[in-house]
């Protein structure tokens, strides 16, 4: 069973079919033309510039759709990542995720059922996975570097407080600040008390 990809139905939508000269041969592009000209030498020249500006846009369009279908795959691990991120954070609260996972891995799984692989289409398959698992483990370890390093800030400010060294005017500071919010505020009244 064919299943269409993201690239395949681009190119069918965007891309002609067929060449040029297949479409409007240079006969019919000189009809198009008035009876006087239609015998200038200029005629098909502006035809082959035709046929390469075409040809030029067809590349480009190409060349879209290529970048396209990437972004297209990058968003599709993206969405992945985020939802596997998703359930260990639940999993981790206590929640129950399991819920959507039967639908979801019910979906995946028709999709490949009847799909046996070749080596040409495991291996970027591979590829992929192992770009996903990498990025995965990356993103785990600035995130356990990022809580190791908040771990140590606040046991380093509670051993401040505990020992007394915890430096704080909080008094003096709020003062400060409510000074400074008078005087940003200028013209509105003062309340009755101070």
């Amino acid at each position: 069973m064919y299943k269409p990809t993201e690239s395949s139905l681009l190119t069918r939508l965007l891309l002609p079919p067929a060449s040029l000269s297949t479409i409007l041969t240079l006969q019919k592009f000189t009809a198009l033309f008035p009876v006087s000209v239609r015998s200038s030498p200029q005629i098909p020249l502006l035809y082959r510039d035709l046929q390469h500006q075409r040809a030029l846009q067809i590349d480009a369009v190409r060349k879209n759709i290529a970048v396209e279908a990437k972004r297209g795959e990058n968003m599709k691990r993206e969405v992945i990542r985020t939802r596997r991120r998703e359930e260990r954070e639940g999993s981790r609260l206590g929640l129950d995720v399991e819920e959507d996972e039967g639908i979801e891995g019910l979906l995946e799984n028709m999709g490949r059922i009847g799909r046996s692989h070749t080596l040409a289409s495991i291996l970027p398959e591979l590829d992929a996975a192992c770009s996903d698992l990498e990025a995965e483990i990356a993103e785990l370890e600035d995130e356990s570097g990022r809580v190791l390093s908040e771990m140590q800030r606040t046991v380093g400010e509670l051993s401040d407080l505990r020992y007394g060294k915890f430096t704080v005017s909080v008094r003096g500071e709020v003062l400060d600040g409510l000074k400074e919010l008078r005087a940003t505020a200028g013209g509105f009244p003062r309340p009755s008390q101070e």
